[in-house]
């Protein structure tokens, strides 16, 4: 269910260029930021980097392209 927010022109602006990179819609762009925010705000001893790292393996995750860890 959507919900419309008012934001400010500059953020849409910003966000439409960084959409444009990375191939998504100007409101998954800004759904990906305050995702990632809030995985910030909630741990604030993880880097950006970290944060992509995590969000990168849980796509993984779900789609299925992992393999079963085995200890030597």
């Amino acid at each position: 269910m959507g919900t419309a927010v008012r934001l400010n022109d500059k953020l849409v602006h910003t966000a439409k260029s960084y959409a444009i990179l990375e191939n998504r819609s100007t409101s998954k762009q800004i759904e990906h930021w305050a995702k990632v925010g809030r995985i910030a705000e909630e741990n604030p001893d993880l880097s950006y980097n970290i944060i992509k790292e995590m969000l990168l393996g849980l796509a993984d995750i779900k789609m299925g392209r992992v393999t079963a860890y085995t200890p030597n």
